[in-house]
This record gives structure tokens, sequence and C-alpha cells, in this order.
């Protein structure tokens, strides 16, 4: 009953953040990346951002996807689109990360994998999985929420990208992949049956549908999704690896196979690096267009869209000159919807004048309401100074890092270039040993920010190169500040190039250290925010803004 407790008040407060509204900031007037041309065309990626694995469906005429979210909370973030092109953050669909207790630290590279967001029986269904527990199920009657506490469908680690199928006999399936770090095994594909309401797998020993490794060159067969079409049963599967994969189609007659295989996309002379990974769907109109990622290193796994049309019976994705049947990535296309539409984005900016945070920030871990607060200072954001020192000390060999403290506020890089400013009032980091930083995160991170010593307070850059033993803050720079504001900058270039500055006064930025090039985290891309970390938890920093613009 305890859990319980837990997970409907975490549902109510994610009722809270879905149903404020996102605070007020110039995203209409400079947005970082706006995929929109304005006539009529758009441009890839469409979203410049690390919504991985996604996925997407249509219901009437709006668009709806999610994607991966692995350790951070809240998670499974819910994208909203009138057009396929601009896309608005409307929401997470999971509070806090289960077990509660698991993911009350850290857990980099696990938590949420690759979703599959299905309409069906007049509600929206997310299956996801945790590769260490198994298959989820959530659901709820409208987009934005309240979602359902996480129902454990298939327990098991291991198991994988599920995709649920409700065929048109009233049976239902659920197919997975395997992950082979947990499992030992991969490259295989396992059908199930389960009851209609995705309550119960009726099939506990399943059947390997679709084997990768009887394909000549195939690696890594993951991440499939469940479509019926002219006949057919269709798996839209994902091969050969997150940086340098392609796009396979398996279709059969009979949803248990044999199924034929074919390769529907793959880079070929495009500069768009392993194309797969997505979903399929149809416009109002009929046209077809698939959703994909492409790994960009730093910048995480970024969401394109490409044009799909029908060649006997296969799909075929994207750009095919030849017509063999395999298409590579577009650049630009003309859009799926015609029409004007709101130029739209994920949020990135925060002026902190709403009573929730926007929706863009999530947390390093599942996380505290004691841990901040938007109304202690009306406009501001108030982070106190959460005790990580447990976290903070040296143990099992490994120097003190903030890889461990689950008090980070994140975001998403929002496009390849682009300038996060912020401003702080650091009046009440009291107590010595108080920091508070803006950081660019992953392996290796840097922050720019202000510890309180014996000395004073201290403007301090500092920096941790990370490796699989090891990673020990370096400061970089220091200098003595003599008042309580500050206005920390960073400046985002080509490769994730990052340049850190400051300014005294609002106007004058002074660069501090060497370019920093982000690093990507544990299956995730870089991520910017906030932190406040001290010995005692009475200390804070108030913030006034984070405001993110184009260079």
């Amino acid at each position: 009953m305890k859990f319980l407790k837990h997970i409907f008040h975490y549902s109510a407060v994610l009722i809270l953040l879905s149903n404020c509204s996102t605070p007020s900031s110039s995203l209409t007037n400079n947005i970082p990346w706006q995929p929109d041309l304005g006539n009529g065309f758009y441009k890839n990626p469409i979203i410049h951002a690390d919504y991985s694995d996604p996925d997407a469906i249509r219901v009437g005429d709006t668009y709806y996807m999610t994607s991966s979210s692995f350790n951070n909370a809240p998670g499974l973030p819910l994208l909203q689109s009138r057009d396929m092109v601009n896309w608005k953050l409307v929401g997470h669909a999971l509070a806090q990360q289960i077990p509660l207790d698991v993911f009350a630290t850290p857990q980099h590279g696990k938590g949420v994998w690759a979703p599959c967001l299905r309409f069906h029986d007049n509600k929206f269904w997310i299956f996801y999985p945790d590769p260490d527990f198994g298959i989820y199920v959530i659901t709820a009657g409208k987009f934005t929420g309240p979602w359902s506490a996480p129902h454990l469908l298939l327990a098991g680690k291991g198991i994988i990208d599920p995709t649920p199928f409700w065929d048109d006999d009233g049976q239902a399936y659920l197919l997975h992949a395997w992950a082979k770090s947990r499992a030992g095994i991969n490259n295989l594909l396992t059908l199930r049956r389960m009851s209609p309401d995705a309550k119960t797998i009726l099939d506990v020993e399943g059947k390997i549908t679709i084997d990768g490794n009887k394909i000549p060159n195939y690696k890594t067969l993951e991440g499939p999704k469940f479509y019926k079409h002219n006949n057919y049963y269709y798996v839209f599967a994902p091969a050969g690896g997150v940086e340098t994969g392609w796009q396979s189609v398996f279709r059969s007659k009979t949803i248990a196979g044999p199924y034929e295989d074919k390769i529907v996309m793959e880079q070929g002379k495009s500069p768009i690096n392993g194309p797969h990974q997505g979903a399929w769907v149809q416009a109002q109109d009929g046209s077809d267009w698939f959703f994909h990622f492409q790994d960009k290193y730093a910048y995480g796994r970024i969401v394109h869209l490409q044009p799909m049309h029908w060649l006997n019976d296969w799909p075929v994705i994207g750009d095919d000159k030849n017509n063999t049947g395999t298409g590579a990535p577009v650049l630009q296309h003309a859009k799926p919807v015609a029409g004007k539409f709101a130029l739209k984005a994920p949020a990135t900016s925060d002026e902190f004048s709403s009573a929730n945070l926007g929706f863009q920030w999530q947390w390093n871990a599942n996380w505290k309401a004691d841990w901040f607060s938007l109304s202690a200072r009306k406009n501001y954001l108030r982070l106190f100074t959460i005790n990580d020192e447990s976290q903070l000390q040296e143990k099992n060999g490994q120097k003190k890092n903030l890889w461990d403290v689950p008090s980070l506020l994140l975001q998403k890089l929002p496009a390849e270039k682009f300038v996060v400013t912020t401003e702080f009032d650091v009046s009440n980091l009291l107590q010595v040993g108080d920091t508070a930083g803006l950081i660019m995160y992953g392996y290796d991170y840097q922050w720019i920010g202000v510890k309180t010593t014996a000395q004073g307070r201290e403007l301090i850059l500092v920096n941790c190169e990370k490796t699989e033993s090891n990673c020990e803050e370096k400061t970089l720079t220091s200098v003595a500040l003599h008042q309580t504001k500050v206005v920390l900058r960073m400046t985002v270039r080509e490769e994730a190039k990052t340049q850190f500055s400051y300014s005294l006064d609002g106007r004058k930025f002074i660069d501090t250290g060497a370019v920093f090039t982000a690093s990507v985290g544990r299956w995730v891309g870089a991520q910017m925010g906030l932190f406040s970390i001290g010995s005692t938890n009475i200390s804070y920093v108030d913030v006034d803004y984070f405001r993110v613009s184009a260079p």
C-alpha cells in the first residue's frame, strides 16, 4: 500500500504538470532550430534534440509522439503536432520511475528504453521496457494524462522494445526484442500472445518469429513496430546498430510467419548516418510518412521525418532515385500537411514565472519536491543546496564528481548552435562548500558557477573528464566574486564545442577557459542545466531565468 500511495502521489503531481501551461519565453521569436521553412517545405531533422527511439501515431487530425527517457524523471515525454513538423512538448507520462527506491539515485543508461505508443479501445497506450525489470504498460483517456500507474505485463531481464498488436479477430499479441547485455541473446524478435486488456501474457515461452542471426550481415535487430496493411502483417525493425544501421521491414500473410525481409532505407549517399527505428504514420490524405532517429553523438538521437510510398506491397522510405526499393534520407521535402501552422518546437527557455517547471526539465533521478521552489520568490527558481556530500565523497577509488548526484536539473540540447544565458542570485549560498552552477553534462562535463569558500565566494570553471574507473573534478579558472548577482553563459557551436563566459553587469561577457567539447552520456546525448549542492540543506540559489536562443 505504501508503494501505491507513492505512485498515486506522483501521478497527481504529473496531472498538475500536464495541465499547466508552458512558461512564457521567446520561443516563437528565437527558436534555436526551426524545421518549418515557411514555404510549404520542411528540413530535417524536424526535432534537433535527443528524443531517441521515437514512436508516433495519428488520432483524428492530431499527431502524437513519445520517446525513450532512460534514467531521467519525469520520463516518457509527450509531444503533439498538427502537421508532423511543428512539435510541442505537452507533458510526460511517467512522473517517477519505478521501483522508486532504485531510481532515487541516477541509473545511467537504465530505466525507460524504446517505448511504443498506440491508440486502441478509445484510449492511449504506452508499452515501455525497462531492461532490468521487463515490459510495463500505462494508459490514458487523454494524451496529456492522467496516465495510469505502470503495470508490469512481462517480467524479465533483457526483454526490450515492445510493440503490441490487436488483430481483427480480437486476439492480442506482443512482439519484443532482446538486450544482450542482460539476456545474453539479441538479434531476435519474439512473439507472445497477450490478453486484449494487456494485463496478462498468455504465452509465457513465446516464439522466435524473426531471427536476425539467419539473415546475412544482420546484427542488433531490435526496435520492432507491428502493423497490418493490405492483408500483410508488417514488422518495421532497425538493424545494424545505432550509429551505422538501417531500416528493415518484414512481412507475412500470417502473424506467426514465416516473414520475408527487405531493407527499405539506408544511408546511401546522404549525410544521415544510421537512419532507422521509428514509426510509420499515415496522414489524413492517405500519404505515408516515417519518423526515425539519427545518432548525432553529443546532440543525441535527433528526429527525422521521411516520405514513404509502397512498391509491390513493400514500403519504400526516403528518396529511392534508382527504384531499387531502398530509399535514402531526404534533407528537405514538401510538408505532409498543407496549410499554415504556428511555428513550434519543444520548449527550452524558462522565465520561472509559472507555478511549475517547464516540461523541458528533467532530473537526473527521481525527484523530490523539497529540492526546489517556484513560489518562495516570485518569478525565480529556488534551488536548495541539496546535501549530496555522500555522493561526492571518494569511494571505491573514484574521485568526487557530479555523475551520481540525483538533483541535477537538466534538459536536452535543442539545436546544433545555440546560446544559454542564466542569472544567479547567490546571496544565500551561506555555508563553506555551497555550490551552484550552469552545466554541460555527459561522460565528460564542464560547469561554471559560484562556490562559497572560507575566503568568500568564488566564480569558478570546473571540468571533469570521466573514464570507466575515475573522474576527478578540476578547477580550471577561479576569480573572487564581490557581488551577489552574476550572469552565466554557454555558447554552443558546431560539433557541440562550448565556450563558457560570465558577466558582472549583464552586458559585457568575459570568456573563461578553453572551448569544451560536450560529451555523450550513457545512451543519451549531452544535457544542459542547473544544480545547487552543499553540505547542508539550508542554503539556496535563486535563478532569475534560463534563456536559450539562436546564436
